[in-house]
């Protein structure tokens, strides 16, 4: 068996790993088993400089702040601002202190200063304002989304109006909220009220799209779309924030992957006629099959309860079909925590490469016994589901993290 599973491998290139995609691919997936791991954000640098100089791809999108992106997109487009504020504004969940990261931003720039704009690459966020605290408020977004149209359209609700429904920001991003329902003003009179507000000024984006593009820029309209999509999306999701029933949480990965996938179809649209897009994220987020979630200790009463959503990988795929490609990563050892022989990153550890490709159609060929799923040493780390890997279109596998 083992020769058979080296036929089903190849020491990582990103050539290697291109080779086993669909030509029709617009939206590449690249998923990461865990956060925080700087070899992975490494071998996705690797591979984005690999993807544009030679299959063609003009961007990159990130689980990020998809708002906060715009000052990283600002500065590697326009050179705006400087790469230390591009680190510091344009990242969430702690991202912008990654060495990776930092060098990504710093090569797109480089690459960009000797083109023309229209072949510059961009830089996407595709998370929604979600930090590890809770949902940020929707001041932001309902406000300047409000602005956008008001400068060119006669709107029924002032910025007065709207402010006085937002108050406080305080009100929304109350830590208390993010455990205790009770404490969420997401479903208060006046959060339903902005629902119904938003949804209205989305239609109205919408319905003078040719006007408003006439009259800024297809960029600027793409911009006030974001913030349309944005503000939607945390109205809703904080009104699940107030949801007191037991799936509650469940509902939560549900809402933010379906704004990660509203995202990354506005993405693909946008690029459609410059190339297609490298989006990175975990892998929860980015398979195409249902994501699953044994939640740990600490989660009092839903300790030991599995939540089951579908990802955005999952939902975009489905609008893109085979013009969207999954490549799983995975590894071996990470301290004492060295995967068992019947597992498949056990397998995968009996490979000599450091870094491996693995065709997931030959692999399970090769298979003479069925393998058991990955127990991790601890949950920062979610492993590959041995009996989905046939709908993942590549795997990437690192040895020793």
């Amino acid at each position: 068996m083992t020769s058979s599973i080296q036929e089903a491998a190849h020491q990582f290139t990103s050539a290697a790993l291109t080779a086993l995609l669909s030509p029709a691919t617009r939206l590449l997936g690249l998923g990461e088993p865990t956060h925080g791991v700087e070899a992975f954000l490494e071998l996705r640098n690797e591979l984005f400089r690999h993807l544009v100089e030679h299959e063609g791809y003009r961007s990159i999108a990130m689980e990020s702040d998809c708002l906060a992106a715009l000052a990283a997109d600002a500065y590697v487009t326009d050179g705006s601002g400087t790469l230390d504020n591009a680190m510091s504004l344009g990242f969430s969940h702690r991202l912008g202190a990654s060495p990776a990261n930092r060098e990504l931003l710093r090569w797109i720039r480089a690459y960009n200063q000797q083109r023309p704009p229209h072949e510059r690459l961009h830089f996407y966020g595709f998370d929604g304002p979600l930090e590890m605290t809770g949902p940020a408020g929707p001041h932001l977004a309902v406000t300047t989304l409000h602005d956008y149209l008001a400068a060119h359209l006669d709107l029924a609700w002032s910025r007065e109006t709207l402010d006085e429904l937002l108050g406080p920001d305080e009100r929304w991003t109350n830590p208390a909220a993010t455990t205790d329902p009770t404490q969420s003003v997401g479903r208060t009179s006046e959060a339903r009220e902005l629902r119904l507000i938003v949804d209205d000024l989305r239609a109205l984006l919408t319905a003078h799209a040719p006007h408003l593009t006439a009259a800024t820029s297809p960029d600027d309209w793409w911009r006030a779309a974001l913030y349309a999509r944005t503000a939607a999306g945390l109205l809703r999701y904080h009104a699940g924030m107030a949801d007191t029933a037991a799936t509650r949480v469940g509902t939560l990965m549900c809402l933010r992957d379906a704004m990660m996938a509203d995202n990354l179809d506005a993405i693909v649209r946008r690029e459609a006629r410059r190339g297609p897009t490298l989006a990175f994220a975990h892998n929860r987020h980015l398979q195409k099959d249902k994501s699953r979630w044994l939640l740990p200790e600490g989660w009092g009463p839903l300790a030991g309860r599995t939540l089951e959503w579908w990802g955005a990988g999952a939902i975009v795929g489905t609008r893109l079909g085979d013009q969207y490609a999954f490549a799983a990563t995975t590894f071996g050892t990470r301290g004492s925590d060295v995967p068992h022989p019947d597992t498949l990153e056990g397998l995968l550890s009996t490979l000599p490469a450091d870094r491996a490709v693995i065709d997931p159609g030959r692999l399970a060929a090769a298979l003479d016994r069925k393998l058991t799923p990955r127990v991790p040493a601890d949950h920062t780390y979610f492993a590959l589901d041995p009996a989905t890997t046939d709908q993942t279109d590549a795997i990437v596998f690192v040895k020793e993290i």
